[in-house]
């Protein structure tokens, strides 16, 4: 299978947990698929039909820190301006709260549309990732070639929920998957495993008579003991691993 391979580095990023509103600001330590739909778009400069389009991703950074930010929140009100008896003004106060930042990000994002080389090229939009004021850059746009085997190892990406009993690692987070722009932004959320730390896929959890999964790996990046870096495609829409299923 032929990707679309781009490294982006940026100074901060967060990835804001969507139930937090007041007080404090956590960050997810991987972006949810619904984040990196929105940085596709702003490269295309539209929106795009998802179905059929599937990514993986392998995102870095250097520490977590915490700053604290605040909000000004206005209310109509009524006060006095120059030649005038009383006048509607805006009354503000000012909210602090407390904000989790990544330091030193780094995604290198895998899409199945090589064609989209040029676009990343010449981004429609500034390149930002996370909020608006987390400045990004691309260092390397380059199509690539992967691979199909089984001597793979994974770190720092996001995989499908159902590899969370085969792995023994990783922490289960529920994500925005998707926001549907054209039903007023209605979210949908889904399962994922952040996996962070060094595994490879011959410690995973499997019966004796099982056969050895053959996964997706990139050749141009780092080879450990034979293995390649293995990469777990998703998508933002249909029926796959990270959908919800209430009994």
């Amino acid at each position: 299978m032929e990707v679309l391979r781009v490294v982006a580095e940026g100074i901060t990023t967060s990835f804001r947990y969507p139930h937090f509103m007041q007080g404090v600001h956590p960050s997810f330590e991987m972006p949810p698929p619904a984040t990196i739909y929105g940085h596709v778009c702003s490269v295309l400069g539209e929106w795009f039909d998802p179905n059929g389009v599937e990514f993986a991703i392998h995102f870095t950074f250097q520490a977590i820190v915490e700053d604290l930010e605040h909000i000004h929140v206005l209310v109509p009100g009524k006060g006095t301006l120059p030649g005038q008896k009383e006048a509607k003004v805006l009354e503000g106060q000012v909210n602090p709260f407390r904000r989790t930042i990544l330091f030193r990000p780094k995604l290198i994002l895998y899409l199945n549309r090589p064609e989209w080389k040029s676009r990343f090229l010449s981004p429609r939009y500034p390149v930002c990732f996370g909020r608006s004021q987390d400045l990004f850059t691309y260092t390397q746009v380059t199509e690539v070639k992967l691979l199909q085997t089984s001597n793979v190892y994974f770190e720092h990406t996001l995989a499908p929920y159902s590899l969370a009993r085969r792995i023994g690692a990783g922490v289960v987070v529920l994500m925005p998957r998707f926001l549907d722009y054209s039903q007023r932004r209605t979210p949908t959320f889904g399962r994922y495993v952040v996996l962070r730390r060094r595994v490879f896929a011959k410690d995973f959890l499997s019966t004796a008579d099982e056969p050895a999964p053959i996964y997706w790996a990139d050749p141009t990046a780092e080879v450990v003991d034979g293995n390649y870096l293995g990469l777990n495609f998703h998508t933002w829409v249909g029926d796959d691993d990270s959908v919800l299923r209430l009994a």
